[in-house]
């Protein structure tokens, strides 16, 4: 992926210092919606040394905390290590494709913020936690990572490359536009009247339109920019397989449980992203009016 040389975004707030950690609980109410999610939660134990269930319970609808205050951007210079530099210029073009696409609709694209921290960070959702993986947080639209994700997405989860990296930013802008679509509110109102097992299947359609929408934004990112190299699509493919609900229960705990899913097995996550990257529309996408996902 040719990303260096590239724009950078400036809508990056670097929290690495310290400066967003602090806090009691968990993501408010599962508001936060994250990549891994749930499933990365179950692997938290494995790869991180905590208890999953310290995560598990506030997003399985438990009692969850007031939010926390949003963390707060730092003044200077955009940070320059190239992780840094990378996931800016992601974001950048993320606001170029749907900045255009919301244009071509008479319509004006309000980018969300990414925030990056080590270990926890204050959102607009409560405490977020890296043992989660990168989410996005509806009450303050920012996308939060922490960058040591990569190396479990690469080392443990087995799906290294550069554009396996920008799957995950540009699955969590899809959260935003979800947002923006108000989708996300449908969802907050849903839980409070369905069962588990109901929500998690409508979460399932939620995350599943969030790879499509990522595969719509590297259609139209390649287009305009002729970026991703032989391999790249690939990268990408086999990141939504390896954070598929099946492929993650089975590694963490050696069977599968269908309808625990909340994400959607391997097979789902690469077809949908795959339908977004082949046809470049977002009315491809609407896994809540799709009979099967």
């Amino acid at each position: 992926m040719k990303w260096e040389d590239q724009r950078q975004s400036d809508n990056v707030e670097d929290q690495r210092d310290g400066g967003g950690e602090g806090g009691r609980g968990g993501i408010a109410g599962g508001r936060g919606l994250s990549l891994g999610g749930i499933v990365i939660a179950l692997l938290a134990s494995w790869a991180f040394g905590i208890n999953p269930m310290t995560v598990l319970g506030l997003m399985g609808g438990g009692s969850a905390p007031a939010p926390a205050p949003s963390a707060q951007s730092h003044s200077g210079a955009k940070p320059q290590d190239a992780g840094a530099r990378f996931v800016s210029t992601v974001l950048a073009d993320t606001e170029d494709v749907w900045g255009g696409y919301f244009a071509a609709q008479q319509q004006k694209y309000p980018p969300p913020a990414l925030v990056l921290f080590r270990g926890r960070s204050n959102t607009g959702c409560g405490l977020g936690e890296a043992a989660m993986g990168p989410f996005y947080c509806p009450a303050d639209r920012k996308v939060y990572i922490d960058l040591a994700f990569y190396d479990t997405l690469r080392d443990r989860l087995g799906a290294p490359g550069d554009f396996a990296q920008a799957y995950v930013i540009a699955h969590e802008v899809g959260h935003h536009l979800q947002n923006l679509q108000g989708t996300t509110a449908k969802m907050d109102g849903a839980r409070q009247r369905v069962s588990e097992r109901e929500y998690n299947a409508l979460s399932v359609r939620l995350e599943l339109q969030a790879d499509c929408y990522a595969g719509v934004w590297a259609f139209h990112s390649q287009q305009s920019k002729g970026w991703l190299e032989k391999g790249d699509i690939e990268e990408g493919l086999n990141a939504a397989a390896q954070i598929g609900d099946d492929t993650l229960q089975r590694r963490s705990q050696g069977m599968v449980v269908p309808e625990s899913f909340t994400h959607g097995s391997s097979e789902q996550r690469t077809r949908w992203f795959k339908r977004g990257l082949e046809s470049g529309e977002l009315k491809a996408c609407d896994t809540f009016k799709s009979g099967s996902v």
